[in-house]
This record gives structure tokens, C-alpha cells and sequence, in this order.
């Protein structure tokens, strides 16, 4: 997992990514706020995120506040890394949208701990992400299916997209994933069931004359 890095004080982005290297992550770093949120914003951009609180440019609170108000499927975890630790500064830092908090100087332990909780709760939000997308690609199949069909009005085969004719049953399989059992319906019954048997029974019956 590619995780950022921002903090103005090279030394400790240094010391930070190293240890977060050595834990197998990918460390990409930025030495502010402003290159932090350019990143974050990116294609690909680090699923999570350690900003320190106070950077030129923007704030790591800043950063937060403006990566929160994006309307985003997978937003990124964020981590607050400050020397500040009081009960105020907690709630400033959560309440601007930070998902954890770390305070200066962090033991590799309890950074490692911290991290593992954001990919979990990463893999989880990514999981929930990939269900949803699945039920929209059901209602938009279920959509489809309750348009307009071009549907033969003799043998009743489908047109497909292809403009290709095929059986109704399996159009709708191929399309929502629905198996069929055959059965006979009461009116089918009656109207060619029935009048089939009569005839075998009465083609059995025949009697055959012989030639004079």
C-alpha cells in the first residue's frame, strides 16, 4: 500500500518513511501542505496519508478539510502526526476529518498499530465500495430488461444489442444470470397438451380395413 508522507522537516519524513518501509509499505513524501493535498487529489493517488499538523502552504488540518469536502466513492485515511496533545487538539484534528491521530516523537509500534488499522478499515471501506458497484451493475441490467425489446411477434425471440435473434429465455439469462425450469401452463394445457394425446390415443386406435 502506497502511503504519503507530509511534513515540512526533512529529517523526519525521513525517519518516518523509513521505518514505513521497512514494514513493506511504498513511502511517497511531500514537504507541504499545498504538495500534499496536489498529491492526495492525483490519479492513483496514497490510500492513506500521516500530515503533520503545522506546514507551509496549507495546515495538515487544512488538507483534511479539503480532501473531506470531495465527494469521493474511497476517500483516503488520514492520520494527524502533531507534538500537540490535548483533548482540544484531538477533537480539532477529528472534527477537520482526520481519522487518527499520532503524536511526536511516534514509536515504530505504535505507527505500525495506527497503519494497521487504517488498511483494515481501507480493505473493509474498499469491499463495501466494490458491493455497491455490483448492485448498480444488477439495476442497470434490471433497467434494461424493463425497456423497450425488439421481440418477434411470431416465434418471440429476442433482439439482442447485436441485432442478433435468440430464444427470450435465454436472453434473459445471459442478462440477469436467472435459470429456467419448463413447465406447461393451464391454458397451454388445454389448447395443445390435450388435443396431442387425443390424437395419439385415437391414432392407436385406427383401424386398419383390409384391401378387397
Amino acid at each position: 500500500m502506497k502511503i504519503l508522507i507530509a511534513d515540512d522537516d526533512r529529517a523526519s519524513r525521513k525517519a518516518l518513511g523509513a521505518i514505513l518501509e521497512m514494514f513493506g509499505f511504498e513511502v511517497v513524501e511531500a514537504e507541504d501542505g499545498s504538495r500534499a493535498l496536489a498529491l492526495l487529489l492525483e490519479a492513483g493517488a496514497p490510500q492513506m496519508a500521516i500530515l503533520d499538523w503545522m506546514m507551509p502552504g496549507l495546515s495538515g488540518l487544512e488538507v483534511c478539510e479539503q480532501i473531506r469536502a470531495l465527494p469521493t466513492e474511497r476517500p483516503p485515511y488520514l492520520i494527524m502526526l502533531t507534538m500537540r496533545d490535548t483533548k482540544e487538539d484531538l477533537v480539532a484534528a477529528l472534527g477537520a476529518g482526520a481519522d487518527d491521530y499520532l503524536a511526536k516523537p511516534c514509536e515504530p509500534t505504535e505507527l505500525q498499530a495506527r497503519v494497521g488499522v487504517g488498511q483494515r478499515l481501507l480493505s473493509l471501506q474498499g469491499s463495501l465500495a466494490d458491493h455497491v458497484d455490483q448492485l448498480q451493475a444488477a439495476l442497470d441490467q434490471v433497467r434494461t430488461l424493463r425497456g423497450i425489446l425488439p421481440i418477434c411477434s411470431y416465434c418471440k425471440k429476442i433482439r439482442n444489442d447485436q441485432r442478433y435473434w435468440e430464444q427470450l429465455e435465454h436472453y434473459i439469462s445471459e442478462n440477469t444470470g436467472a435459470t429456467f425450469s419448463h413447465g406447461i401452463c393451464p391454458d397451454c394445457r388445454e389448447r395443445h397438451v390435450l388435443p396431442e394425446l387425443e390424437a395419439m390415443r385415437k391414432s392407436r386406435n385406427v383401424r386398419i380395413e383390409p384391401l378387397s
